[in-house]
């Protein structure tokens, strides 16, 4: 038996059918819904094959047209300047909408064969209106899941291309890879190197397209020596940064996809008692605060992270409330930040064990590029 809408749409089976299939209580069907913990495993199990079997759809726990209490955000770590940045804007938007927010470190994953079963069923239990994935990796199953559950949500800068349909938000990577590579091109630098993130991931891709795309235009030979992938670490950055420089003709210049990853490169050059930029200059990608802490201030690519948090946030209203937005990706451009970590090629490099100059010229703190149009 199944459920038939005002508008004659089938709704799926009711939840005395899916318990009556699973061969257990209505109340006890509730539960396993709803994320409570005090179900036997087995019971678990037979509840939930039960339901996908028959494609029960929960209802949503808010109503259209009225204002939702609650939304989820699931931020990869809470231990980087990058999640406080995106903690910043969810916050205002959600205050401006009156939602409150709960913030959650990662997917909780019980068992390897349901991913699912541990932080999203808690998520129905609590009654979220809705979900912002930051930097999430979500499996086809926990796609389904929430679709099945008519759970409404948004990724913020996807790891991976999302599902058709799906909403996302991110920047213009692409465009930010082409502005930091040009950057370079018009001090001068022609041998320059580009520390990527992961190999595969959406953003790495699209920043590395930028800096290839950038070196095409202007006539100046791609080097696959010069294409290293750090994974967005800074150690393992910094060990890219030094078989750059063992190199027989080592970069004059490198883009390195991330601030973090930036970091670790200036510890191999003070390794090697090279300077920036007197020897090297190096162009960061995020503009976090740390870009500003180091000696020399990072000269880097700013990605609105607070704003693309709060775009989400709203996109993520805009669906609660049943209106779909025309497009499933938002990109917010980027621009470049230029500080005191880069300047023109001296002509030849400092040989590793000298110093190529005494001090750095202090920072003003006030100097940045106009934005480049959108993408």
């Amino acid at each position: 038996m199944v459920r038939t809408g005002s508008a004659g749409v089938t709704a799926g089976p009711t939840l005395a059918v899916v318990a009556r299939e699973a061969g257990v209580s209505v109340p006890t069907a509730s539960k396993v819904v709803n994320g409570r913990e005090d179900v036997a495993p087995e019971t678990r199990r037979r509840v939930t094959e039960a339901l996908e079997r028959l494609g029960y759809v929960r209802r949503p726990r808010f109503d259209a047209g009225k204002a939702p209490g609650m939304v989820d955000l699931v931020v990869h770590s809470l231990e980087s300047s990058w999640s406080g940045a995106v903690l910043h804007g969810v916050e205002e938007a959600a205050y401006e909408a009156g939602l409150e927010v709960v913030v959650s470190a990662g997917l909780t994953r019980t068992r390897a064969d349901r991913p699912e079963r541990g932080w999203l069923d808690k998520l129905v239990g609590r009654g979220s209106s809705g979900v912002l994935f930051n930097l999430a990796e979500l499996t086809p199953s926990q796609y389904a899941w929430l679709d099945q559950h008519r759970i409404p949500f948004v990724m913020i800068d996807p790891v991976h291309e999302p599902p058709p349909g799906v909403v996302s938000v991110g920047a213009a990577n692409w465009q930010g890879g082409v502005t930091a590579t040009e950057h370079l091109l018009a001090l001068g630098h022609e041998r320059i190197a580009v520390i990527a993130g992961h190999r595969h991931k959406m953003c790495s891709a699209a920043r590395v397209a930028g800096y290839r795309s950038a070196l095409t235009s202007a006539g100046v030979p791609i080097r696959p020596d010069f294409i290293r992938h750090g994974g967005f670490d800074q150690a393992m950055a910094r060990t890219r940064m030094r078989e750059l420089l063992d190199l027989p003709e080592p970069p004059t210049a490198v883009f390195v996809c991330s601030d973090r990853m930036a970091l670790g490169v200036y510890e191999a050059l003070t390794e090697r008692q090279l300077s920036v930029p007197d020897d090297i200059s190096v162009v960061g990608f995020d503009d976090l605060p740390e870009a500003r802490w180091v000696t020399p201030a990072l000269t880097t690519i700013r990605q609105p992270l607070s704003e693309m948090a709060a775009t989400a946030l709203r996109l993520l209203v805009r669906l609660m409330d049943g209106d779909r937005p025309e497009g499933t990706r938002t990109e917010l451009s980027t621009r470049l930040v230029e500080r005191a970590s880069t300047g023109a090629p001296s002509g030849c490099r400092t040989a590793p064990g000298r110093v190529g100059r005494a001090a750095v010229p202090p920072y003003d703190g006030n100097v940045s590029s106009p934005a480049p149009p959108p993408s």
